[in-house]
């Protein structure tokens, strides 16, 4: 094609990244993934680490430019990648988070109920498919596990994708955390396909473990850090707060995207049988949020207020890890205390003082393996690797529970 536009983006990450076809051209300048600008890759986090204030379009960007790399690198080995399968590779890489509404994971069943952010990024890549008149039928195909080269869909979608290798690096650099380096570059050279199958080559055997220690680290030291899972938590127990004063009929200031979900009960059912659905949730994003939670820090509702004016102001709620549930004694002691301190009925003190749990799996040796190809032809998921560290600790998974309470 002679009329392509080449755009060229300057990456912190990763330096520079080529977009060099119109159709991604045409994805990229879409309002839909224009919105992904409005939304923080890692919610809250800035509140602990105060220079994680990228978005999901940086991290999409940057899992499609090493969706280039890594398809360039399996070409280069001799793997039939058509142009065409590129270009789909690559938009599904770009798409694969369209569907996150406002501060990513932490609203995800908030504001919408029962539907993944991987739902609504399906009916969102439908609906452009349509305008698209069907450009994106093999990118959904990719998407999706239905096209015969599995190793496309492994690249956007597995233990070794692009976008892992991507947020990690990512995280690592805008946080300063830099446990979470990995050598991206070292493990995209070391891919390989086998049996149509994604793989990595017996030299890249320590990048892997390197990288699936990385993910740990980053998961307990900043993703699941307890001032990052206060901050989140106060989020969520605002907007539940919110939704159940809108569903009483309360007046909140709102704006109108943010109005439809507070003042209805969207669900899987409203999403794919309601267009009008689709369009307000594209409208939605963190500033609808964060605008009306400064103007409920004046609101009557004495939780909402609370709620609102600690989280602005930074006064999170103290959090107390444990390996073990939590005692239920001490759970109502701290509720008496808050009913106490801030006049609050039983329903009230609910919204201050809860529990929950945090859970990591750093890699699954069952559902999703890693797959090493030895010199001699043999495959052997890295767990099973002799020596390898992944057997040992890293396949186990991890559960803490936490409390999370005002501070007295």
């Amino acid at each position: 094609m002679t009329d392509r536009k080449r755009k060229i983006v300057n990456d912190p990450v990763h330096g520079f990244i080529t977009i060099d076809h119109p159709l991604i051209f045409s994805i990229i300048s879409h309002p839909c993934y224009q919105r992904l600008r409005r939304i923080h890759q890692m919610a809250m986090a800035h509140l602990v680490y105060p220079g994680a204030m990228h978005t999901r379009f940086h991290h999409s960007m940057g899992a499609y430019h090493l969706m280039s790399c890594a398809l360039t690198e399996l070409k280069a080995k001799g793997v039939d990648i058509t142009e065409e399968e590129e270009v789909a590779a690559k938009m599904a890489i770009l798409l694969h988070d369209i569907g996150h509404g406002p501060y990513s994971h932490a609203l995800e069943h908030t504001l919408v109920e029962g539907v993944s952010h991987e739902e609504i990024s399906q009916l969102l890549m439908q609906r452009l498919n349509r305008e698209m008149n069907g450009a994106l039928d093999l990118t959904l195909k990719i998407f999706n596990d239905k096209y015969h080269k599995k190793f496309l869909h492994q690249l956007v979608s597995s233990q070794l994708d692009v976008d892992r290798l991507d947020y990690l690096s990512r995280d690592s650099f805008y946080t300063g955390v830099s446990e979470g380096v990995i050598s991206y570059d070292r493990i995209i050279k070391m891919l390989t396909v086998y049996n149509g199958e994604l793989m990595v080559e017996e030299k890249g055997i320590n990048s892997i473990e390197k990288f699936i220690v990385a993910r740990r680290l980053m998961y307990w030291q900043v993703y699941l850090h307890k001032t990052v899972l206060s901050a989140e938590n106060m989020l969520v127990q605002i907007l539940h707060r919110a939704k159940s004063l809108a569903i009483k009929g309360e007046e909140l200031f709102c704006s109108p995207a943010l109005h439809y979900f507070l003042y209805n009960k969207i669900g899987r059912v409203e999403f794919e049988g309601d267009e009008k659905c689709l369009t307000k949730f594209c409208l939605l994003d963190d500033y609808d949020i964060m605008g009306a939670i400064k103007v409920w820090c004046q609101h009557p509702d004495k939780v909402l207020s609370l709620l609102c004016q600690w989280l602005v102001n930074r006064e999170l709620f103290k959090v107390t890890l444990s390996n073990e549930p939590f005692d239920a004694s001490r759970v109502e002691d701290l509720k008496e205390k808050v009913k106490q301190r801030w006049d609050l009925t039983n329903e009230e003190a609910e919204y201050l003082v809860f529990t929950d749990t945090a859970s990591l799996k750093a890699y699954d040796s069952i559902d999703e393996k890693i797959n090493i190809l030895f010199k001699d032809g043999t495959v052997r998921d890295i767990s099973s690797v002799d020596n390898a560290l992944v057997s040992q600790t890293l396949a186990r998974p991890i559960k803490k529970f936490y409390i999370c309470h005002p501070k007295f």
